[in-house]
């Protein structure tokens, strides 16, 4: 790949690194862009250095695509300037005074005119978690237009806000679970989705604790989320964690495992996949294995019954595939032994074949095996 050349519109040849950048900038981007961005700026104590796209990926053992990424990332937030030619082949990078910048924008929108669509690296930046899109989260593009435009709040109307007991709690236990000092742009988001999009201090609490969860502590990750629940109506707690239960891999592995389609699980069947996880304890695949065997047994979906194997599973102190299959070993051994006792000189209608895994033989079954061990 070609080389590219690097420059500054900043007088300064020193690798120094503004508290702009540090306060407003660092602890919003993912760790890799970070170190991208700084040795971007090493670079630059050699005036009009060169380098590729490729050997900057070598040095920090990334795909170029990754490396493509972080450079797209920062000129969303108009800390650098990508320049190509007119064959949209990147040949030059500008680094932009952070000092300069924070002067003209908030660094969450595009230049006026100018959209994610038209820019020559939008297509490889689209599956950042960093950005409005996480398909394994189920957060959708959203239609910012819909919502109150966001601004930015002077210090004097934070202040004023911290004064309200409620957002000085809810920003405390932001503080808690990010793990970290909020800077003024998340005091600024959190602001805003309390005093624009009306959500709760309890909501936005929750908002953060989710997305901590999944580990997406980005500022704005975590307002692509709220902007997808208001889009979606979901203005409480509880319709929240409706809404999480509904995109956790449990719910798709559970339906794919009893064959649902064409539906939503209800809320009484997302109840029971939540004790399963929470209460049981149990793994994805050991949650799966009794579905499946839910529909060998009694040939439909039906979460009680599922919820009657896995609580004898757990009184049998299942805690692997491996629990399962000698379960399962030993259950098929003494059902080939039944068989053959019943097909004894007795009587010729007494082999006729039971259903196996009815509610009481299961308990019974499991019990016994949990005695013999």
């Amino acid at each position: 790949m070609a080389k590219i050349l690097i420059h500054s519109d900043s007088a300064s040849s020193a690798t120094s690194v503004s508290n702009i950048f540090i306060d407003e900038y660092m602890s919003d981007a993912n760790g890799e862009f970070v170190k991208i961005y700084l040795y971007l700026l090493r670079l630059m104590n050699a005036p009009d250095s060169a380098f590729s796209i490729s050997s900057i990926a070598d040095k920090f053992e990334h795909t170029e695509k990754d490396v493509k990424r972080a450079l797209s990332y920062w000129e969303r937030m108009h800390l650098l300037r990508l320049e190509y030619d007119t064959e949209h082949n990147l040949t030059g990078i500008c680094l932009i005074d952070s000092a300069s910048r924070d002067k003209t924008g908030t660094g969450d929108d595009f230049p006026e005119n100018e959209t994610a669509a038209e820019t020559p690296e939008a297509d490889s930046v689209s599956s950042l978690e960093d950005t409005y899109h996480s398909p394994d989260d189920g957060i959708s593009s959203v239609n910012t237009e819909s919502f109150p435009p966001k601004r930015d709040y002077t210090r004097d109307e934070l202040k004023q806000f911290q004064e309200n007991d409620q957002i000085a709690e809810l920003l405390f236990v932001a503080e808690r679970y990010l793990g970290r000092p909020l800077s003024q742009t998340d005091m600024n988001t959190f602001i805003y989705l309390y005093d624009e999009l009306s959500f709760s201090s309890d909501l936005i609490a929750y908002l953060v604790e989710y997305c901590v969860s999944k580990n997406h502590t980005a500022i704005r990750y975590i307002e692509a989320t709220a902007l997808k629940w208001a889009e979606s109506g979901i203005r409480t707690v509880t319709a929240a964690k409706q809404e999480a239960k509904i995109h956790s891999p449990a719910y798709y592995a559970v339906m794919r495992s009893f064959g649902i389609t064409g539906r939503n699980l209800v809320p009484s069947e997302t109840d029971y996949i939540e004790k399963w996880r929470s209460e049981y304890g149990f793994s994805i695949d050991i949650i799966c294995a009794a579905c499946q065997q839910t529909i060998q047994s009694i040939h439909q979906p039906s979460f009680p019954y599922t919820d009657k194997m896995l609580s004898n599973w757990r009184k049998l102190n299942v805690h692997t595939m491996e629990d399962v299959k000698r379960l399962n070993l030993e259950h098929k051994e003494r059902t080939k032994a039944s068989a053959q006792e019943a097909a004894g000189p007795k009587n010729k209608f007494t082999s006729i074949g039971q259903r196996s895994y009815e509610y009481d033989e299961l308990e019974k079954m499991l019990l016994t095996t949990n005695s013999k061990h």
